[in-house]
């Protein structure tokens, strides 16, 4: 770490004005994400519908899931949440940015281009686990929860604010999963971890990925746990390489 010169309330009023400047790109492009309504919505609902490009592909019966509205403001209040929430996704390579811009000029040249590739890393890997779930893990959840009886007697009547909720939330959570390589780099960096140890548990490891698939899409067929496990087994043989990089970088470091 190299020592930056500035006294602590300089660094106090740069910070403020780097989060003001994060906080207005996010708010300007959440607004225009929220007058986009038609385009933002038919892109959050389509995985509610076999016309889905995925079910298409993997040949789905038709069916189609009707959501219903149960309070004066959730409508609007939906609206709002989902355009905030595309707003932050669409300006985070900005706020990473600036949040990079405010910590590199006390780090080595060196600790800059490995943060660098960290920070870009992780955000790329969050976008792609968030993908995955939009156009994989979310849609198969929606079509088997959305349709599944205990009777013909029960009607489900799935609420829109229900149909966010686990949209949102299962972005978050496969965006975190996707972030076990970059996790993986930076123990392997300090050393907590090794490759040979990672290669050792890899049974544990399988049986904690199905554990883990079977919480994430609560269905009862083999060939969805297994589309859903794969990409979550082919992250953590991707981790055991990154680590083995990392291990025999702190080696060559060492010698």
């Amino acid at each position: 770490m190299k020592s930056d010169t500035g006294t602590f309330w300089e660094h106090l009023d740069v910070l403020r004005w780097v989060i003001l400047r994060s906080l207005a790109v996010a708010v300007v492009f959440a607004v225009a994400a929220f007058c986009l309504k038609d385009w933002l919505f038919a892109v959050v609902l389509a995985p509610k519908s076999s016309d889905f490009v995925t079910f298409r592909l993997l040949g789905v019966d038709p069916f189609s899931i009707n959501l219903m509205n149960t309070g004066l403001t959730e409508q609007f209040m939906t609206h709002m949440r989902v355009a905030m929430y595309a707003g932050v996704l669409c300006a985070a390579p900005y706020i990473i940015f600036e949040l990079f811009r405010f910590i590199s000029p006390g780090l080595y040249a060196g600790e800059r281009r490995a943060g660098f590739w960290l920070v870009t890393s992780g955000y790329m890997m969050f976008m792609a686990g968030t993908l995955l779930n939009y156009l994989l893990i979310f849609p198969l959840t929606v079509r088997f929860l959305g349709t599944y009886q205990v009777s013909e007697e029960v009607t489900n009547m799935l609420t829109l604010q229900s149909y966010i909720d686990t949209l949102i939330s299962m972005s978050l959570v496969l965006g975190i999963i996707f972030e076990l390589p970059v996790i993986s780099a930076i123990l392997g960096r300090l050393g907590f971890i090794s490759a040979n140890l990672m290669s050792r548990y890899r049974r544990h490891a399988i049986v904690a990925i199905l554990i883990v698939a079977a919480i994430i899409t609560p269905t009862t067929d083999v060939f969805t746990l297994c589309i859903v496990s794969l990409p979550i087994w082919m992250l953590y043989e991707l981790s055991i390489g990154v680590v083995k990089m990392a291990n025999n970088k702190n080696n060559h470091t060492n010698t």
